[in-house]
């Protein structure tokens, strides 16, 4: 009989291409509530080596296809459409087209930034580098795509330096599937790219070509944020969530209107195309009238959780989103199809719902990290 799971990484949802998740029992596809983590090619091919080695793991970087996994020996292992290893790394930003990866200094190498072919085996040399020019001390590791220097940032397309203005005082930089998100040295949020979506917070839904602050948050101090493939959120000092952007499987917990008719609706082909959104006029009831369905959100909306907790922690997947409470509980909701939401089902859902399994095992989550169409969460022992 198995005994309680052990604190340490969680993950379920989508993982057709074999990228590590929970255990064997997600090979089919996907996994549709929480299973331990097991890295086979940390572990050297042995179950119980697999599942005792992903307590190495100290960063996980989920990309559609495959997984990379940042040790705390700076060990970088890719599971899935991308395997290999490559030691010396500092963060890992992944995407179906490329990898970006900061290498640290090494005895007789200086810090870089590298960029990758998504290729099936991580082999040969990077299609592209830039040293890191540190000064005053060891360089620290960087939180991608923001580099460990001032003025500028990596893009997973080319060209993949990109400008950025030092006065911004960056703190944390998250990129959507058309829109980026950068919260300043003041707690304020900026967002520029593609805003068809509402996803960039303004009001309109017109695109902005360089970062402008979000007018509708001025005043209040943000502590993270996060982006989806065409939603964002942010979490405040105070631990109050905003969310805004599109919400066509009720991803910001509003109603939505796919939800309402999913048992009418055949699912479409599997693939990051089927992924792709169309802005579409909001439905009208028969007297002409909005309707109750929200499709875009285009400002932020404050988000209170069923139990009034504050939020500590929060991750975006393409169409899901993942919340940690200040009590150590995960909440989820939005596109569920491969069970990424973790409830045991491929239900979506519009409005957040608490993931039992880690209450039921006494475990306080710390970290949510979402995938495109998974999740992986860091939980460790609870209070008795």
């Amino acid at each position: 009989m198995e005994g309680p799971p052990r604190p340490g990484w969680f993950g379920f949802g989508f993982c057709g291409f074999g990228q590590a998740l929970g255990s064997e029992r997600g090979l089919r596809g996907s996994l549709h509530g929480p299973e331990p983590l097991v890295v086979g090619d940390i572990g050297e091919g042995d179950p119980e080596k697999a599942q005792a080695a992903a307590a190495e793991v100290i960063h996980v970087r989920p990309s559609w296809s495959f997984t990379g996994f940042l040790t705390g020996d700076r060990r970088l292992v890719l599971s899935g459409s991308v395997n290999g290893q490559l030691s010396g790394c500092g963060d890992l930003l992944a995407s179906e087209q490329h990898l970006l990866v900061l290498r640290m200094e090494t005895e007789g190498s200086p810090a870089e930034m590298q960029a990758w072919a998504a290729a099936p085996e991580l082999q040969g040399t990077p299609l592209w580098t830039r040293q890191i020019l540190q000064r005053g001390g060891p360089l620290k590791p960087a939180v991608l795509p923001l580099a460990p220097e001032p003025g500028w940032y990596v893009s997973p397309t080319q060209p993949f330096s990109q400008p950025l203005c030092p006065d911004l005082k960056a703190r944390q930089l998250v990129l959507g599937a058309e829109h980026a998100l950068l919260l300043g040295g003041m707690g304020q949020v900026y967002t520029w790219g593609t805003g068809r979506l509402g996803q960039l917070g303004h009001g309109a839904l017109e695109a902005e070509l360089v970062p402008r602050p979000v007018e509708a948050l001025l005043g209040l101090a943000m502590a993270q944020v996060a982006a989806g493939g065409w939603h964002s959120l942010c979490v405040s000092e105070a631990g109050d969530l905003y969310i805004w952007g599109w919400n066509e499987s009720g991803q910001l917990a509003l109603p939505s209107r796919t939800i309402a008719e999913r048992e009418k609706t055949v699912a479409g082909a599997s693939g990051l195309s089927s992924c792709m959104p169309e802005a579409k006029i909001p439905a009208t009831d028969g007297d002409g009238d909005l309707a109750q369905f929200i499709a875009i959100q285009p400002f932020p909306a404050l988000l209170d959780l069923p139990s009034g907790s504050e939020v500590i922690k929060a991750s975006c997947g393409s169409r899901h989103t993942a919340v940690v409470t200040r009590d150590g509980d995960l909440y989820t909701w939005g596109w569920g199809k491969y069970g990424q939401l973790g409830h045991k089902n491929t239900a979506s859902l519009d409005q957040p719902q608490r993931v039992d399994y880690f209450t039921d095992n006494l475990l306080h989550v710390e970290a949510v990290i979402c995938g495109p169409w998974n999740t992986y969460v860091y939980a460790v022992k609870g209070k008795t």
